[in-house]
């Protein structure tokens, strides 16, 4: 948009005003020198008239080639101030892009090490998960092992009470508890020491 200075404006509007007011002396003068009707007035009011139209002719080109001056002067600020905004506004985008550029690597950054951190928990709930079912197995095994060892356990016990109960005349429920187990373990030892004693010899 074009902005003219107030002095601007009165130049050019005494510029205008001085060459109409030239055309309207020739043409006065002519007007003149027709009601005379005379070679002379004739002669010297066409003269003057031309003068006059070629002065007001020359004041409105330079009017017009002033106009044209300030006109391209104030394109040319306006190029300059486009130029320059355009630059800022790129110099903002180019920040903003570059923000935006680091925000998105940061988000990235995030998400890989919380994508790491959930494998890496991932990978110890599966290990414990195993060594749960090991220890679990193991417990059962156990378990098992206990089951089968009293069961023996019960089967000896009887057995021994079996072997008892042969070795005591009269029976087992005759003979006082104590004394009764004391005398079996004696013998169990000397029994013992016996089957040991070929071995030795072998040996």
């Amino acid at each position: 948009m074009v902005h003219t200075s107030p002095s601007r404006r009165r130049q050019r509007s005494v510029r205008v005003t001085v060459a109409i007011g030239l055309l309207a002396l020739g043409t006065a003068a002519v007007v003149v020198a027709l009601s005379l009707a005379t070679v002379t007035a004739l002669s010297t009011a066409s003269v003057f008239s031309l003068v006059c139209g070629w002065a007001a002719a020359r004041i409105v080109y330079s009017e017009l080639i002033e106009s044209r001056r300030v006109h391209a002067r104030d394109r040319s600020a306006q190029a300059q101030s486009f130029v320059a905004l355009f630059t800022e506004r790129s110099e903002e985008h180019a920040s903003f892009a570059s923000a935006m550029s680091d925000r998105v690597t940061a988000r990235e950054r995030e998400v890989r090490e919380l994508e790491s951190t959930l494998r890496l928990s991932e990978a110890r709930a599966t290990n414990a998960e195993d060594r749960v079912r090991r220890e679990s197995r193991r417990a059962n095994q156990a378990q098992e092992r206990v089951s089968e060892l009293e069961v023996a356990l019960a089967i000896r016990t009887a057995e021994e009470a079996d072997e008892l109960a042969s070795w005591v005349p009269g029976g087992y429920d005759d003979m006082d508890t104590v004394v009764d187990l004391l005398r079996w373990e004696d013998r169990s030892q000397a029994q013992a020491t016996l089957d040991e004693a070929p071995v030795k010899k072998h040996a």
